[in-house]
């Protein structure tokens, strides 16, 4: 007995030292953080008029709405005429193409051999929904400056940006500022309802045959209650989830509702047998990509408990992976998402359907694809009255996954550490979608990121109420873009 406790009590112990030696030992992935690149500083601008900049901008009412015929298109073109006349050096600095309502400036660089930069914004915004109007502080396009932030619908996402971007342009152009890099501004016209703007431009782009050193778009930002490290950290988007979805049809004899047949002969029993059974064959959750990344270097950061458990996945990936799970944003970087969202079935209650139909969103994680996803919702209905197969739009493939060590990410990592030193600057995986993702074949890197800082409940204004971008945040993506541009395109 003695002999098999010593024995037990000497495996704890070789565990125990294992587990402390990969903990001590243990380091993220090839995770840049900028060291060595000397960041240019910031030429003076000034915040309150960029505010009233951006107020006006967001009294210009570009929303796409998801079929184009209802777009105002002379609203768009109140904001292009709006851009010029606002920064009329950065304007004169560059050449302009429009393509349809998406614009493509273009800074000519003095050395043809560098490798452009391409930073985008979208024009567009979001509706507002009806009959919300009333629960906002202040009118979702009036652009009032108060409580020291701009509101309206646009603010953050992403007139925001798109005002910046010309502010930081405009104030190195009426300094001299000559780019040796070729600077390109793309900012797409319909980002919120299908991004065919951004597909335009990098067509346009491609037969130019660019390949920029890298692309930078929203998409991630500064979180300020970090899970894990309970503070602050820079999360930049090196990847972002495709899109699709699937259409469910169970058709069915009908009939009246008085005199119902067999339950397998009613459509919307078979369709709802269908949608329980794919939502039943989850996806599993993985720790890998840019989710992995992510975890890896704010466990580093952590340090105790949670980067005991992140260095020894081989023992303790479970309790990682539940921690995870119970947070939906952080258990939607882990997987392809399966969500029902639209059911159909007879126009009248006491009618029964001759189809009945579902919706089912998904969202694909970087290493699964479109027919994975077909293939998993047929293999969980195999016996099943119900056609599947997708609904009207394709679907769209994830994003490739760009590098966190690269040239590009350096120079925006560089940029960060130089506005907040010793911030923690960590990979991210978007689990929406943005314009840069068509820009792939036409830049070495896309990353999604904006230097705003946001808390987890600040989220919600985005396509909700009560959008507003404060003036502390609106300076900061000022600054974060206009050094970042100097300093790569310099």
């Amino acid at each position: 007995m003695k002999k098999w406790v010593w024995g037990l009590g000497g495996a704890v112990l070789v565990l125990g030292g294992v587990v402390a030696a990969r903990t001590a030992m243990f380091t993220p992935e090839a995770v840049g953080n900028g060291a060595g690149i000397s960041v240019a500083a910031a030429p003076a601008f000034d915040g309150n008029l960029a505010a009233q900049h951006l107020g006006e901008a967001v009294r210009i009412q570009t929303v796409s709405h998801q079929d184009p015929a209802e777009n105002q298109l002379g609203e768009w073109t109140k904001l292009h005429d709006w851009l010029t006349h606002t920064y009329p050096k950065a304007s004169a600095a560059m050449q302009r193409q429009e393509l349809g309502q998406t614009l493509v400036y273009t800074w000519a660089g003095s050395d043809p051999a560098a490798q452009p930069i391409i930073v985008m914004a979208h024009q567009d915004v979001v509706p507002v929904t009806p009959d919300t109007e009333k629960d906002w502080k202040h009118a979702p396009f009036a652009g009032e400056i108060a409580e020291g932030a701009v509101w309206g619908r646009g603010s953050v996402d992403d007139k925001g940006s798109l005002v910046a971007l010309f502010e930081g342009l405009e104030a190195l152009a009426g300094q001299g500022f000559k780019p040796k890099r070729t600077i390109i501004l793309v900012a797409g016209h319909d980002e919120e309802a299908g991004g065919t703007g951004a597909v335009a431009a990098a067509a346009w782009l491609a037969e130019k045959q660019t390949k920029a050193l890298f692309t930078i778009d929203e998409g991630g930002l500064i979180a300020t209650d970090t899970p894990m490290i309970n503070g602050s950290a820079a999360m930049i988007g090196i990847a972002e989830k495709g899109y699709g979805t699937l259409r469910v049809t169970a058709p069915a004899i009908g009939g009246h509702s008085s005199a119902p047949p067999k339950p397998a002969e009613i459509g919307t029993i078979n369709l709802a047998k269908a949608v329980l059974a794919i939502d039943a064959r989850q996806f599993p959750l993985e720790l890998r990509g840019p989710a992995k990344s992510m975890v890896e270097v704010l466990a580093a950061k952590a340090g105790g408990a949670s980067k005991m458990a992140v260095a020894n996945r081989w023992l303790l990936g479970g309790l990682v992976l539940s921690k995870m799970e119970a947070s939906p944003a952080s258990a939607a970087m882990l997987h392809t998402t399966i969500a029902p969202t639209m059911l159909t079935g007879s126009p009248k209650e006491n009618v029964l359907p001759q189809t009945a139909t579902a919706l089912i969103n998904y969202r694909i994680a970087p290493w699964d694809s479109s027919a994975d996803v077909l293939a998993r919702a047929q293999a969980a209905t195999k016996g099943l009255p119900v056609q599947i197969g997708w609904n009207e739009r394709a679907p769209r493939e994830p994003s490739p996954v760009s590098s966190s060590d690269s040239q590009g990410w350096n120079l925006i990592a560089a940029t960060i550490g130089a506005e907040r030193p010793g911030l923690v600057v960590s990979p991210y995986l978007v689990v929406a979608g943005t314009d840069s993702r068509s820009m792939a074949p036409v830049s070495q890197d896309v990353y999604r990121f904006q230097a705003i800082e946001f808390a987890s409940g600040d989220i919600k204004m985005i396509h909700g109420t009560n959008e507003h971008m404060t003036l502390d945040n609106l300076s900061s993506l000022i600054r974060f873009y206009v050094r970042l541009i100097a300093t790569a395109a310099g």
